[in-house]
């Protein structure tokens, strides 16, 4: 196993694959470096060295009750590249792992990154606020937070139906898909599939935005019901200084895996463009 010992005691896992220019991944609530191998062995494949951690508190890495927010997940992303020394690397975020990715060029700079990727990503801001109108209400996020509580290996089953689109008329479901998230969510510790709810839902990286200064490339599925695309891409990208957009019609917040081909071909285009 590859790992990193963090200053605060944490462990971080990741998996480091392939040779040349490397790309970044940041995966989602509540899963682990697992939830990006068709992207990470598609461009593995292609002549790019891939490294993807486990966030602290999920999958492989230590489970700390401490640092389930933005700030110390974009610390420890820091921490990883500066470790592993890489150089115009190109960073992907899916989800949560958007706004790690998004936090972290606030708090660090862009002097090791070329470019970004940001997949159903939660920037601007999930949560319903005065300033936010079209986000999701507190309520839907103390909804989740009870779920987990109450009996989140049930409720981490349920949110695939939803996550992947398994819920709308004439979807193919994979049994298959449903038990690795299952999986991966079940090996995330208690305190990070609590904790990290509030770090995705009531983090406002507006300024964040504003101040990246490499491209973008937004990814985002129109029919999105976990990270709903108007207050997220379709917000985000006027709010960066080189940002572009593809949406992917009917396309569910679990794009990665249910229309792999066509995600890894726009990071390709977008990688070697």
């Amino acid at each position: 196993m590859a790992t990193l010992s963090l200053k605060d005691g944490t462990t971080l896992y990741y998996n480091d694959w392939g040779q040349g220019r490397p790309v970044v991944f940041s995966h989602g609530w509540p899963l682990s470096a697992d939830a990006f191998e068709d992207q990470m062995f598609f461009l593995a494949s292609k002549g790019y060295r891939v490294i993807a951690h486990d966030r602290r508190g999920h999958g492989r890495s230590s489970q700390p009750w401490h640092g389930n927010d933005l700030d110390t997940y974009a610390d420890d992303l820091a921490a990883l590249t500066e470790a592993l020394d890489l150089r115009d690397a190109v960073h992907v975020g899916h989800s949560t792992g958007g706004g790690e990715v998004v936090r972290y060029l606030a708090r660090h700079g862009s002097a090791r990154v070329g470019k970004i990727a940001l997949i159903g990503a939660i920037p601007p801001l999930m949560l319903k606020t005065a300033a936010n109108p079209g986000g999701l209400p507190l309520e839907v996020f103390d909804g989740i937070r009870e779920a987990v509580r109450t009996d989140r290996s049930r409720f981490f089953k349920d949110l695939t139906l939803p996550f992947y689109g398994y819920n709308r008329p004439g979807a193919k479901v994979s049994e298959g898909v449903r038990e690795s998230f299952w999986r991966q969510g079940m090996l995330a510790g208690f305190p990070a599939s609590y904790f990290c709810i509030k770090a995705f839902s009531e983090t406002d990286q507006t300024e964040d935005l504003k101040g990246i200064d490499v491209p973008v490339l937004f990814l985002h599925g129109d029919d999105d019901q976990i990270v709903p695309i108007d207050a997220a891409a379709r917000a985000a990208v006027k709010l960066v200084k080189n940002g572009v957009l593809k949406e992917y019609p009917g396309g569910s917040h679990g794009i990665c895996t249910t229309e792999k081909d066509k995600v890894n071909a726009d990071l390709l285009a977008f990688i070697e463009g």
